[in-house]
């Protein structure tokens, strides 16, 4: 993806904790010669060597999967907060823009065994269900419920490039603590999280 200098994310630590807090992503490769994309959850992991993967799994009706073994690469897209910056907070006139947070990950896809599906399945239920009220176990879950794994394909991508964009007005310092303010009274809940990262950033 293409990142001006001023707007790259160099911080490994930080974007892998953006990685773990939006994980919900998008997986893009090749079908016969077209992009093809799915939204899915990718965990970010690490393998037996301790080396950064994601893993998801895709529904076995999706032919997306059928593809892997063809594709040397394939592109997760992980999208943050963003929100639309008006000129009129500015202190000289120019043209609006757009804040956000983006995150792209390459990597080579291999399929998982069953096995493998199972214990990725258990850790990603038991990782989203501490915010419960009633939180669910698949322990707990009958194997004719349970048997709808035979229906889902597993993966992992094993990250060979890792690429960031925050943008967050870092060429506009002077109008920061305005556009900080402006986005704060904003309805929407990605520009307040936007102006809580400028906020973040301009303390480093």
């Amino acid at each position: 993806m293409y990142i001006p200098s001023h707007y790259k994310n160099t911080n490994l630590a930080e974007v892998k904790e953006f990685l773990k807090q939006n994980s919900f992503g998008i997986l893009v490769n090749q079908l016969e010669g077209r992009p093809w994309a799915t939204h899915i959850p990718l965990e970010l992991s690490e393998d037996q060597d301790g080396k950064d993967i994601l893993v998801g799994h895709l529904s076995k009706a999706n032919p997306q999967w059928k593809y892997f073994k063809e594709q040397e690469e394939v592109l997760a897209i992980f999208n943050g907060p963003h929100s639309y910056i008006s000129s009129s907070w500015y202190q000289q006139e120019e043209v609006p823009t757009w804040n956000y947070v983006a995150v792209h990950v390459y990597g080579a896809v291999k399929i998982l065994s069953e096995a493998e599906v199972l214990a990725s399945l258990h850790q990603l239920v038991d990782k989203h269900e501490k915010v419960a009220k009633n939180p669910i176990s698949l322990h707990h879950m009958s194997a004719e419920t349970m048997n709808q794994i035979q229906g889902i394909v597993g993966f992992q991508i094993a990250i060979t490039d890792i690429q960031a964009t925050y943008k967050l007005s870092q060429t506009r310092s002077q109008d920061h603590a305005n556009i900080i303010d402006e986005l704060q009274h904003q309805e929407h809940s990605g520009a307040r999280e936007i102006a809580e990262m400028m906020k973040n950033n301009t303390k480093k």
